[in-house]
């Protein structure tokens, strides 16, 4: 494998953040990992996609994490939303803890399996350990039930099963189930 850089983005990669969501819209298992979908992303104004990378680049809310092949090319992304006590999740749910959500966790086909996806996890937990004011007290996902080759990598990189099962945004019929990690002592 060749050796990635795994970073955040920078405000002004919006281009890149677009081409590499889009790809990993285009997957076909999106359907069952993404819950926007292809047209949504499609449809998004490039002023929407500048906002968004700008977001994702600084401050505390949101960050996204990307694997930068030496070519300057993305290969994978991981993005974590902090989820503040007292805010509502995406099903309306009051948050009763400080907390981190992994979202859009895309590694390219070909390079699956080569580790680019636990080095992305490894800087995205890193940055919720290190946050500040309040600490986050622990890091969830959410997979669907039918990817079980997603869920066997959350548990490799140490999440567990919460016990949360929730219907999945947009298909009620389909279910998604918790993963969780919690902050490591060490890091208190």
């Amino acid at each position: 494998m060749t050796k990635h850089v795994i970073r955040a983005v920078r405000a002004d990669e919006w281009e890149k953040v677009k081409e590499l969501r889009i790809t990993a819209l285009h997957d076909p298992v999106a359907p069952i990992a993404f819950l926007e979908s292809i047209e949504t992303a499609e449809a998004r104004t490039d002023v929407e996609w500048q906002d968004r990378a700008a977001g994702a680049a600084s401050g505390r809310a949101v960050r996204q994490f990307v694997a930068e092949a030496p070519d300057g090319s993305w290969d994978g992304s991981v993005t974590v939303l902090v989820e503040e006590i007292g805010t509502t999740d995406f099903l309306e749910r009051v948050i009763t803890v400080t907390q981190g959500h992994v979202v859009g966790v895309y590694v390219r086909e070909g390079l699956r399996g080569s580790g680019i996806a636990q080095e992305l996890f490894r800087a995205a937990l890193d940055w919720c350990w290190s946050l500040e004011g309040p600490a986050l007290e622990r890091v969830r996902l959410y997979v669907h039930e039918k990817n079980e080759r997603a869920a066997a990598f959350y548990r490799r990189v140490g999440f567990e099963f919460s016990g949360d099962v929730v219907p999945m945004p947009g298909d009620p019929s389909a279910k998604e189930h918790e993963y969780v990690v919690q902050r490591p002592v060490d890091t208190l």
